[in-house]
C-alpha cells in the first residue's frame, strides 16, 4: 500500500495552507495497492513532537477500501458524504475533522499521516477518540502506511 500527497513529500515540509497559520483544509492525499481483502481504511494524523505527549490532528475511518484519494479540504463534518460515509473522530483541538499543523515557535515538529487497511467497517460513533480507534482496530488491521511532513512556525 502506498500514501502520498501532491502537496508536499515525505519527510518535507507541509505547505502554510494546510496549518493554522494558512487555510487549515486537509492536503490531498493519494493512496495506491491497497492490501487484498481490505474492507476499509482508517487515517491517523498526529504530532509526536508535541511538548508532553502525541497530539492527534485527524482521526477518519471507513473509509472505501477503493478510495484512490482523499481529497483536499474534507469538511469538518461527522460524516463525510463525499467518501461514502466516512466517519471522523474528534481532535485534540476539540474539533471534528482535521486540523492542521500548529506548533509552538522553535524547531519543526514531525507530522505522521498514518493509513490503515482493514479487514472490517468499524462500528465506532462520531467523535471518537484515537484512543477509541485504536481498540476498534486492534486484530483487524492487513496493512499500514506512513506518510510524514514537518512544519514550523
Amino acid at each position: 500500500m502506498k500514501l502520498s500527497s501532491s502537496a508536499f513529500e515525505n519527510g518535507k515540509e507541509i505547505p502554510s495552507k494546510y496549518t493554522c497559520e494558512g487555510d487549515d483544509v486537509s492536503p490531498p492525499l493519494s493512496i495506491e495497492e491497497v492490501d487484498p481483502g481490505t474492507e476499509s481504511l482508517a487515517l491517523v494524523v498526529d504530532d509526536p513532537d508535541a511538548p508532553g505527549r502525541v497530539f492527534d490532528h485527524w482521526i477518519i475511518w471507513n473509509i472505501p477500501a477503493d478510495a484512490d484519494s482523499i481529497p483536499e479540504g474534507v469538511p469538518p463534518d461527522e460524516i463525510v458524504e463525499s467518501l461514502d460515509g466516512a466517519i471522523q473522530g474528534r481532535n485534540d483541538f476539540g474539533a471534528i475533522g482535521y486540523r492542521g499543523p500548529c506548533p509552538p515557535g522553535g524547531p519543526a515538529h514531525r507530522y505522521r499521516f498514518k493509513l490503515y487497511a482493514l479487514d472490517t467497517t468499524l462500528d465506532l460513533k462520531p467523535g471518537s477518540s484515537k484512543e477509541e480507534l485504536e481498540a476498534a482496530v486492534e486484530g483487524h488491521v492487513i496493512g499500514e502506511v506512513g506518510l510524514a511532513g514537518k512544519y514550523a512556525r
